[in-house]
């Protein structure tokens, strides 16, 4: 993900380049200056307006005690709209109004949440955060029914890592390099040890 970012942050501002190269062969030096300029200046004011609304938003949502988890991504949008307005060039304008206009900014808003924002809550908080909790081991542990905070290898309940858990058949419990007996009830109510 990092290696695309960094492409896309240098193909941008090449592209800008190479579009105003370009409209210098049918455009006048000073009408491309005025209209980078121009853009520019219509594009911030979009912004602060719309950042205005989002701010308003926000208020409304944690008034209702709602998360204004929308609200938070479009901001993020803003701030990133606001840095490609404020870069001379017609390609990096464009993609500034993209994330300004609210029926655009929303589609971009849908695709960050569902790749990005969604899959990372999920990560962090075991699943808790969306609603997608595992209650039989998590998806890349063991198969063996493991309910760790790291699946079936994990430290936790049914983890085989420190906190314990079963590691197989045996009553033998390991721990590292201490290993401990476990003393069982029989069917008479007498202990057994092993």
């Amino acid at each position: 993900m990092a290696k695309r970012l960094i492409a896309g942050l240098l193909l941008i501002p090449l592209a800008d380049a190479l579009l105003l190269v370009a409209s210098s062969a049918f455009l006048d030096w000073r009408l491309i200056v005025a209209l980078v300029v121009l853009t520019g200046l219509l594009g911030m004011l979009a912004v602060r307006a719309e950042g205005r609304h989002t701010l308003r938003r926000i208020q409304r949502s944690l008034a209702r005690g709602e998360p204004p988890t929308d609200e938070l991504v479009d901001g993020g949008l803003l701030v990133a709209a606001g840095a490609f307005l404020l870069t001379p060039g017609f390609v990096t304008d464009a993609v500034g109004f993209i994330l300004v206009f609210p029926p655009t900014r929303r589609l971009v808003r849908g695709v960050v949440k569902s790749r990005y924002v969604v899959p990372k809550m999920d990560q962090f908080t075991g699943g808790f955060a969306t609603g997608n909790v595992y209650t039989f081991g998590f998806p890349g542990g063991n198969d063996d029914g493991g309910m760790g905070p790291m699946g079936g290898n994990g430290p936790g309940p049914g983890g085989s890592g420190p906190s314990g858990g079963s590691t197989g058949g045996d009553d033998t419990v390991d721990l590292g390099d201490d290993a401990y007996d476990v003393d069982f009830d029989d069917e008479n109510g007498g202990r057994t040890s092993n």
